[in-house]
């Protein structure tokens, strides 16, 4: 795991010089197992360093290949060593001692820019090659790990973190009004649909499943994207139990491949099934390696009352001591992180994610897990952050509607009444949700999300209108379906949107360079994603059974209370409001004080934002999802960002 840097600079030796340096000195607040610079006569390249698997350590970055002229920096670690040395003809005691960059540049080397497509893992790298005077640079597929760059006419810069390109020598800070107009105007959790795009004027990043090239003769930049997920061939098996057993193949080799670190291993834990299976195949594979598995478990703060219906479940503290008995192998930590709330954070996530974020309700924890995994020297920290959309899919009552569409009258009666005896619910409920996926447009109620949406507004009509953001963004503006969504057509999309990947990536970079704990998710390796989107959708609901196939698959790993249950779920956290009350005074006042503040009027809607204020005067915990709660949290996180300019 590194914070990698470089410069490709034709104007001159001293300007050359003095950028590279200010370039590299600009990460020295990154905690660092050792740092590495190497310059050409047009390119400096940069890596701080954290040692993370046994190959990194003592690894020496850039790594220089003078027989072929390349130089490389990476950010690194590769979940597929062992195909790659079979391609590359490289022995098991060769591939034993080589680091993940050098495998990189061996790869670059067989297969040039078509290199980053035969990569699994979590990467972002630069290559220099001095002969043809080219820049080469490259993130994963699902894009975990950031590259930000800049382009200055005969100046290519580019950086893991933002605040390094701001930093060179005639550069401006300057807010970029696209991107804020994008952040203020989508509903969900990412920031922008522009995918190159960053909260800063003349600073891109590489999407995920994309290679740059920066070629210095021309000065010209070309990106191309080398991996959709678009079209993937159905996967036929004769039986369930050989989808079982594909399954757990293919998750056993993406969870073994995270365990791969000379320190010790953390993982987060819920009382659900993503978090579950993370962990219990982890603790068996940890057991053989003589390592016991280190479990991080939100849980509110001792005052706390569960506000929460009966279908939810605030405190999951049952499920996860369930689990953690059932697997064993697992030292369980329990932790409230009393004293914190989502105000406490937003300088600390502000300052470590260059940008304003909208996860606030989830920031403290998140947070104190990758601290928790320093201070236990954690190099990994596995999370089942993706296992939504892949092994734990399974949306039941969408496929009902399908059913209902295609008339298959008796399968899909068997099915409601299954499910109906399986998570008590209401038989005539699911009856009419499912008419209601189906038939969308005989049904006039409006979407509850997207009501939320139409009445949280944060930007500034004026603002709408001047950046001509509505218009841009169209559809995106509104709830994506809102409850009336179709989960088939919204999973396919899912992996294709590179804004989420975005989202996603930032946060793990940022936080494991902060605290030297890479966040590391089967749920999204590369081959799980393939495998997940070719099980067709009767393997994932089944018998009133949804996510039928994870919970077939884990019986040998999760105990029944956990694998089988379908009445309750969990929600994180539902406390954060009542973990504000002793802040309320300091939060209104501030939400006061930026309604009036002539550095977001016209860019923040604060009429609105006042009449949030009013309607909610004293802080109820269970107003923790009410719209006007996310549109002041949401409007203060902007505005200290914007302050910062």
């Amino acid at each position: 795991m590194s914070a990698i840097a470089g410069i490709v600079h034709t104007d001159g030796q001293e300007a050359f010089w003095e950028d590279s340096w200010r370039l590299y000195a600009s990460l020295g607040h990154i905690p660092a197992d050792t740092t590495g610079v190497w310059k050409g006569n047009q390119a400096f390249l940069s890596c701080h360093a954290q040692w993370i698997t046994p190959e990194s350590v003592h690894e020496k970055l850039p790594l220089v290949d003078e027989v072929s002229g390349l130089t490389i920096t990476a950010d690194a670690i590769l979940d597929n060593r062992e195909q790659l040395a079979d391609q590359l003809f490289i022995s098991r005691s060769q591939l034993s001692v080589l680091s993940d960059s050098e495998l990189i540049l061996r790869a670059y080397q067989q297969w040039g820019e078509q290199a980053a497509s035969k990569l699994i893992g979590d990467f972002a790298f630069a290559i220099w090659d001095v002969r043809k005077r080219t820049l080469f640079a490259a993130r994963d597929i699902t894009g975990m790990r950031t590259l930000y760059y800049r382009h200055d006419g005969k100046r290519f810069s580019f950086c893991t973190l933002i605040g390094p390109l701001l930093d060179l020598e005639g550069v401006t800070k300057d807010l970029n009004e696209t991107w804020l107009s994008e952040f203020l105007a989508i509903p969900e959790m990412h920031g922008s649909a522009d995918i190159h795009m960053t909260a800063y004027c003349g600073v891109n990043q590489l999407p995920p499943a994309h290679t740059l090239v920066f070629r210095a003769a021309t000065l010209q930049v070309e990106l191309k994207q080398y991996h959709r997920w678009d079209e993937v061939e159905p996967l036929l098996l004769k039986s369930d139990g050989e989808y079982v057993e594909a399954f757990r193949d293919v998750f056993t080799q993406a969870v073994s491949a995270r365990l791969r670190t000379h320190r010790q291993v953390a993982a987060a834990l819920s009382g659900g099934l993503d978090s579950g299976a993370v962990v219990g195949f982890a603790s068996g594979s940890l057991r053989s390696q003589g390592k016991r598995l280190n479990a991080y478990s939100y849980v509110p703060v001792s005052d706390f009352t569960d506000y929460t219906s009966k279908t939810l479940l605030a405190d999951e503290r049952p499920f996860i001591r369930s689990t953690v008995d059932h697997i064993g192998n697992i030292s369980e930590n329990y932790l409230d992180f009393e004293g914190r709330s989502p105000f406490s954070e937003i300088d600390t996530w502000l300052d470590m994610m260059e940008m304003p974020y909208k996860y606030f309700e989830n920031s403290f924890w998140i947070r104190g897990f990758y601290e928790k995994a320093s201070q236990q020297d954690a190099g990994v920290l596995l999370t089942g952050a993706r296992g939504n959309f892949t092994i734990s899919w399974g949306p039941a009552l969408d496929y009902y509607a399908s059913l209902m569409k295609r008339g298959r009258w008796i399968r899909l009666l068997q099915e409601m009444r299954q499910y109906s005896q399986r998570t008590g619910m209401k038989f005539s409920k699911i009856a009419r949700i499912t008419a209601q996926k189906a038939y969308p447009e005989r049904f006039h109620t409006a979407s509850k999300g997207a009501a939320n949406v139409a009445t949280s507004q944060l930007i500034h009509p004026e603002f709408a209108s001047r950046t001509g953001v509505l218009e841009r963004l169209g559809s995106l503006v509104m709830l994506q379906g809102g409850a009336r969504a179709d989960a088939l057509k919204v999973r396919a999309e899912k992996f294709n949107n590179l804004a989420i990947a975005n989202k996603n990536g930032a946060v793990a970079t940022k936080c494991s360079l902060r605290y030297r704990a890479w966040e590391r998710d089967p749920t999204s390796d590369a081959r799980v994603i393939q495998f997940c989107l070719s099980v067709p959708i009767e393997q994932y609901v089944s018998k009133g059974t949804d996510r039928s196939l994870i919970r077939r698959a884990t019986s040998p790993e999760l105990p029944d209370m956990v694998r089988l249950n379908q009445r309750v779920r969990g929600i994180q956290p539902a406390d954060w409001l009542h973990r504000m009350i002793p802040d309320w005074g300091a939060f209104t006042s501030e939400v006061q004080t930026l309604c009036s503040d002539s550095r977001v009027a016209g860019i923040l809607n604060t009429d609105r934002i006042q009449l949030a204020l009013k309607n909610i005067p004293q802080p109820r915990p269970e107003l923790a999802s009410h719209p006007d709660m996310r549109l002041m949290m949401h409007s203060l996180i902007v505005y200290r960002f914007i302050r910062k300019f």
